[in-house]
């Protein structure tokens, strides 16, 4: 028999799982070219990561070279906040996908990036538990479920976060924190302001002195735009630290970078640095009570401000340089290969001028004028004077 391939791939649901820490996983049923049918479980963050290595692998395929000869499908990054929502209204996304790709041409449907993803581990099989913990909820697709993630519903549930250092309210409206409490989030807004609660109480809390319990949160983090995306300043701010920028109420800025604290790398003209994102908005959009009522708030603190963090996963949090923002701007970019085509043409004006010196023909000597007889008497040699008489 020749080498396993998939023939299909059915999404089936998910399920919540309470141990190590809550989490959620999608069902997939997977069936393979000898007719056998296999469940297999992953996380979005595994899919994700699979995803953007199949397109490393296929650059042509995935629109790296050329967008029109992209056939790989495209598949969103995991949100900021993957709780259950998040997961039940991607699940229409996602089973597009796999349909997609099983259907692609046999050098990518059939490689084994995507054949070893999808075979049964052995926790698929055996899935680690505690059996003091309640067992995993499944929620099931429904067989007629459309496509549209609108359809697709579930009840609401509250992640678990972490306190990875003591926080001291400014207001009414917060919540005071000690390192080490557990908190339930109700709701995480982008300004880097969650509403948590903690036993009897509830408020407002910096996203950046919480971390998720069952791993680094950069997943839930966007991957630098370095295109830009426009925003407008709704209002002024005085930078604190050396990479803020200060700005005023009207400006025009691109973000770049949005990062779950609540403070967002920004470009104004060929400067980039961090600004709070609840005092921008998206150009275009229109102000709302919540966003009002946001930009009357302070900035919330930045993640590199905490000091004595006690977070396990400190040292895996990935850092970006205001350097590398620059650098890898487009529009910085795009000014660089302008001088170097402005460079490389004055060269090849400096090159052309030197050809055409060198092709020019070369001056020939003139010939001098031939002695007249009075001199060849008068100074050559008795030789030369007798071939003239």
């Amino acid at each position: 028999m020749g080498d396993a391939f998939i023939r299909h791939i059915e999404l089936l649901g998910y399920e919540k799982r309470f141990f190590p820490s809550q989490h959620y996983v999608y069902m997939f049923l997977v069936k393979w070219n000898d007719l056998s049918e296999k469940l297999v479980y992953r996380r979005f963050t595994e899919i994700y990561e699979f995803h953007k290595a199949l397109k490393e692998m296929f650059p042509i395929e995935s629109g790296d070279i050329n967008m029109e000869n992209r056939i790989i499908p495209h598949l969103p990054a995991p949100k900021w906040f993957d709780g259950q929502r998040s997961t039940q209204n991607r699940q229409g996304t996602l089973a597009e996908y796999c349909y997609t790709l099983v259907n692609l041409p046999h050098k990518i449907s059939r490689c084994l990036h995507v054949v070893n993803f999808f075979k049964v581990r052995p926790d698929d099989t055996n899935p680690v538990t505690d059996s003091q913990i309640k067992k995993a909820e499944v929620f099931l697709l429904p067989k007629d479920a459309k496509k549209n993630s609108t359809d697709i519903t579930g009840p609401i549930v509250l992640q678990t976060y972490r306190v990875i250092a003591d926080y001291e309210k400014s207001s009414t409206s917060e919540m005071d924190l000690k390192a080490e409490d557990m908190v339930d989030v109700v709701e995480k807004s982008e300004s880097g302001w969650w509403f948590c609660q903690l036993k009897n109480k509830r408020g407002w809390v910096p996203a950046a002195y919480l971390e998720p319990m069952d791993g680094p949160d950069e997943s839930e983090e966007q991957e630098p735009n370095y295109a830009g995306e426009q925003y407008i300043v709704q209002k002024s701010y005085t930078a604190t630290e050396e990479d803020e920028l200060t700005l005023k109420e009207g400006d025009t800025i691109e973000v770049i970078h949005k990062l779950l604290d609540g403070w967002w790398v920004i470009r104004k003209d060929e400067t980039t640095g961090y600004y709070p994102s609840m005092y921008l908005q998206k150009a275009g959009d229109a102000n709302t009570s919540m966003k009002n009522e946001l930009r009357n708030r302070s900035a919330p603190p930045r993640r590199s401000t905490i000091r004595n963090a006690k977070s396990i996963h400190k040292q895996g949090r990935k850092q970006i340089s205001q350097d590398t923002y620059r650098r890898n701007s487009k529009k910085y970019l795009q000014s660089q290969r302008n001088t170097k085509e402005k460079f490389q043409n004055k060269a090849n004006v400096i090159i052309e001028k030197n050809e055409q010196e060198e092709n020019k023909p070369k001056a020939q000597p003139a010939v001098p004028p031939r002695p007249s007889k009075d001199v060849i008497l008068n100074r050559c040699t008795e030789s030369t004077r007798r071939k003239i008489l």
